[in-house]
């Protein structure tokens, strides 16, 4: 019997929930494929907290409950919120970093080729997924001050009257002349956005970017949305 992997199935209520994974397993006995209850997890996504339970029965199947999920190399967690993913990120390109430390510190590497290895082994790391991300300002700073530590390590410190610092952030832009990633995920974030507008009425990135859940917001300021975020990235 053929397993079916990768099925994301997103629903209202765990009413619905059943339902949909009862309607899944129906069509796949008819193609001759079985749903793979031992890679099937469930993730409740609520600002109240939800009943404390390890599994929960579906059509005689115990699905696991879990606070968050890896999918396709981003990370959902059961809060909803961004930065769960925006510090998983920073650490998968910090493990990248180190790894290469010893290419970035060798000093018969130029400039030039560390700065190269940056931008193609690291920097994409950091940056996959960052179309879908919106950042507040806490966010950015980490995220540039990340950037920042890598481009003090490449172009290093500055003798200034006969006494070694490191380089102010200016003298790094100077030499990079290059924007801040917090910048750069802006404008890949509003090229996405284009892409989607482009698409067809019944796509479903489009779909999903003009829908609106009907539920009411949180007493406390709300997080800016991602055609907001996408909108600034014009200014």
């Amino acid at each position: 019997m053929a397993y079916a992997d990768y099925i994301i199935m997103v629903s209202r209520s765990l009413r619905a929930m059943k339902e949909t994974h009862k309607e899944i397993k129906t069509t796949a006995k008819t193609t001759g494929l079985e749903v793979n209850v031992n890679k099937t997890k469930l993730l409740i996504q609520s600002r109240r907290n939800p009943r404390q339970t390890r599994e929960i029965n579906m059509e005689g199947d115990g699905i696991e409950i879990v606070e968050d999920f890896i999918y396709l190399g981003s990370k959902f967690h059961k809060d909803g919120e961004e930065n769960h993913e925006i510090t998983r990120r920073i650490k998968l390109a910090n493990n990248a970093y180190f790894l290469l430390l010893s290419d970035i510190r060798s000093k018969d590497i130029h400039r030039s080729i560390k700065t190269k290895i940056y931008k193609t082994m690291i920097r994409l790391v950091l940056y996959y997924g960052c179309e879908g991300l919106t950042l507040n300002k806490k966010e950015e700073s980490v995220i540039n001050s990340f950037k920042r530590k890598i481009l003090r390590r490449i172009y290093g410190p500055i003798k200034e009257n006969g006494i070694w610092r490191i380089r102010y952030n200016k003298e790094l832009y100077k030499l990079y002349k290059e924007p801040e990633i917090s910048v750069t995920i802006k404008l890949k974030r509003l090229q996405w956005a284009g892409h989607v507008q482009r698409m067809d009425e019944e796509c479903i990135p489009k779909k999903t970017l003009y829908s609106t859940t009907g539920s009411r917001r949180r007493a406390v300021k709300p997080r800016t949305r991602w055609t907001g975020a996408a909108e600034d990235a014009k200014k």
